[in-house]
Order: C-alpha cells, then structure tokens, then sequence
C-alpha cells in the first residue's frame, strides 16, 4: 500500500484504500455530463496480432463514461487497416482509428511538410501528435488520457485513476501523470527511470545547482510512465517531441505553460508490466540506447532554454557526477530487491549505466554540434493559425476512412 506523503510541489494522489474500480467509475460517469472524456491509443499495426492490445480492448469495452477513443494506427497497410477496424468494431464508445499511412492522411502530412510545419520522423511522438489533432477537430471531449498499447496487466481501474483528478469538476488539475511500480516476473523493471534519469536529474542538479526545472522533473515518481491525462485545451498549446524524449518532452512543456498546482501524479496500478525494449548496446539507433540519447538531448534543450550553457568540459563532468550516483543507486536498488525477495541483476545493471554514462557524454556532443535541431513538432495552435481549415479536413479524411472509403 502507497503511503500519504506529500514529497515535492506537485500533488500526489495515492492509492490508499483500493477503492472498487466500479465507485470511481460511478463518480466518473456524473463528471462526463460536465467534462467528457477521451482516450488516445498510440498503436503499431503489431501490436494488434499480439495478446496485451486484445485484452486492453476487452477492458476498455466496460467503461462506461467515455465519450470518444481515437486509436493511432502506423506501419498498416490497407489490409491491415481494414482487419483493425474489424478488431476495434467491439468497442461500444465513439471510435475512430487515424490511417497514419494512408492515402489522405499522407497527404495532409506532405502539405503541412511543404508549410515547415512536418511532423518529423515516424514515432509514438508523431502518432499522438495526430490524434491530438483529431480530437481537438471532434470537440466530444474536454479531458483526453492517453496510454500504451502493450500493457499485459491493464485492467480498467488504471484508466478510471488516471482520468478522475483532471475530470473531477471541484479540482483544478489539468495534467495528470501515471505512476506504478515496474515489477513483474519477480524482478525489478524500469531500467531507464531507475538507472538513467533519477541518477542524471540529481547530478545535473549536483553540477549545475538545484534549478526549479529539475526539482519539478525530480517530484515524479515514474517520469517516463506513457500514461497521463490532459484537459483537451492543453493539447493546443503544447508542443510534443517527435523522438524518444516524449514522455521528458510534455512534462518540460506543462512546466512552461502551467503553475505546478495544475499538475499531479497518481498512483494507478499494484503491478504494471509492458513490453520491454532490448538495450541495443551495438545500435545506438534503437532500444534503450536510442532512448537514452533522446532523453539527454531533450533535457539538455530544456535547460538551454532556460540559460543553462554548457561545454565539452561540463558534459565531462556530468557523465563522471552521473556515474558514481548512478551505482551507489544500484546498491540501494539491490538491497531493497532483496528484502521483497525480487532479483536483480548487478552485473547487467552496471553495463546500463556505464552505457547511459557514454551516451550522456554523446548526446551532448550532438547536442554542441547541432544546436539548430528542430526536435519538437508545432503546437496544433501554431497550424491553425498558418492553415485553418486543415483540422476541419484532417477530421473529414479520418471519417471517410473510418466509413469504408479507402
């Protein structure tokens, strides 16, 4: 059971009584007639021949206050396209499925390319960044989560904890982060958030002082969980990152645009497990390793951004900083691994960080050597303002595909 304590400027909303799934949602299904509610599914065509993205749907076919789910489809041919609507046909809520490699939508994409307003390379970031268009183009909901797809211990509680702080109409949140512990098949996940971002937030913190930006990232449990939950305005405003640094990405920009008693993290799960990505030590171009790169890049723009200079000597110094906290965490998560009677593996534990560590020092080689990257996608303001009517048609081009005109 999570404990009550408050511990940084966000609010945190525990899980202390395992309240039934069924009252939240009775709650939930009052807020709807005020705050409808949406959610986003980010999905790889792959993810539909696998058997976590079934039962997600499974679940999701009993929440009763949704007003919408908009499903991001990539890498899916016509057929492919086809056999989803097929597979999604059994959810009883509003829902559409975006072609992201279909025929019109394409064409939407090359158009906004033409304008310098492109979408940048394929991804998760890219396929939000449409949905979020989308919905906005609907207007059914004024509060939208988004979650992964490719959750094996997803239950509908997770959804309903996640949405209640931003749609509950007496509070005044409008961000929510999910957080959970990474544990499954009695071993200790989440080697990125543990061993890379923790141990690099608290050095950067060593090196360059206690900045807000990084006390803010530091109040979060699980930074880099894929679940959160928005009110819909937000999506205009904020801009998403096309590459790894996603999740790192939208809270940077709720920090900017938002005061900290707007945004909260909840606790959503006992037991949360996904599938896991390889550290592709060999490829810095996939895995855990492209992960790490982004995230770093997408830390040091932020801190850049907010008059943070850095050198080839300071990046040095960062990566030594890093090192030595990141094993002395090591041995804390081993010790705690221990007690609950949960493995853990040392040896590979260190070859992560003495990966992370060279990539710190990677990352902000490529960071000094292209200081023009553009990483962030426009907000939707931005593309309403230089083409008004494109989500009108974005939204015209989804329904015709989702008719069974393709």
């Amino acid at each position: 059971m999570s404990d009550f304590h408050q511990n940084g400027i966000i609010t945190d909303f525990h899980n202390l009584t395992r309240r039934p799934v069924d009252a939240l949602e009775a709650e939930l299904v009052q807020f709807a007639h005020r705050r409808p509610m949406g959610l986003i599914l980010p999905s790889l065509f792959s993810e539909l021949e696998g058997k976590a993205l079934s039962a997600i749907v499974d679940e999701l076919t009993q929440v009763p206050y949704l007003s919408e789910i908009v499903i991001g489809l990539d890498r899916a041919d016509r057929d492919q396209f086809l056999f989803a609507r097929e597979f999604f046909a059994r959810l009883p809520q509003h829902t559409r499925i975006l072609w992201n490699d279909g025929p019109r939508l394409r064409a939407l994409d090359s158009e906004l390319e033409a304008q310098g307003l492109g979408a940048l390379e394929a991804g998760k970031g890219r396929n939000v960044w449409y949905c979020s268009g989308y919905l906005l183009a609907s207007g059914r909901s004024s509060v939208v989560a988004l979650h992964d797809c490719d959750i094996v211990t997803y239950e509908r509680g997770m959804l309903a904890r996640l949405l209640y702080p931003v749609a509950h109409p007496r509070f005044n949140y409008s961000f929510s982060k999910g957080y959970y512990p990474r544990i499954a098949g009695g071993k200790l996940n989440g080697r990125v958030s543990r061993l890379m971002v923790t141990p690099l937030l608290r050095a950067l913190k060593s090196v360059f002082g206690p900045l807000p930006y990084l006390e803010y990232l530091d109040c979060f449990r699980y930074p880099l969980s894929g679940e959160f939950a928005m009110r819909s305005d937000v999506l205009e405003g904020i801009r998403l990152p096309s590459d790894w640094g996603l999740e790192i990405g939208v809270l940077s920009e709720l920090q900017r645009h938002y005061s900290h008693r707007q945004i909260c993290q909840v606790d959503i799960a006992d037991a949360y497990d996904h599938k896991h990505q390889p550290v592709s030590e060999a490829d810095p171009s996939g895995g855990l390793n492209r992960m790490s790169l982004d995230i770093a890049k997408a830390l040091y723009r932020k801190l850049a951004t907010q008059g943070v200079t850095f050198s080839c000597e300071d990046f040095r110094t960062l990566k030594a900083t890093y090192y030595r906290m990141a094993l002395d965490l090591i041995e804390a998560y081993d010790h705690d691994a221990t007690m609950n009677g949960l493995s853990l593996d040392r040896h590979s534990e260190e070859q992560a960080v003495e990966l992370f560590a060279g990539n710190l020092l990677e990352a902000g080689n490529l960071f000094l050597d292209n200081p023009r990257e553009r990483p962030f996608m426009p907000s939707w303001n931005r593309v309403q303002a230089a083409i008004p009517d494109l989500l009108t048609r974005m939204h015209d081009a989804v329904e015709q595909d989702n008719r069974g005109d393709v």
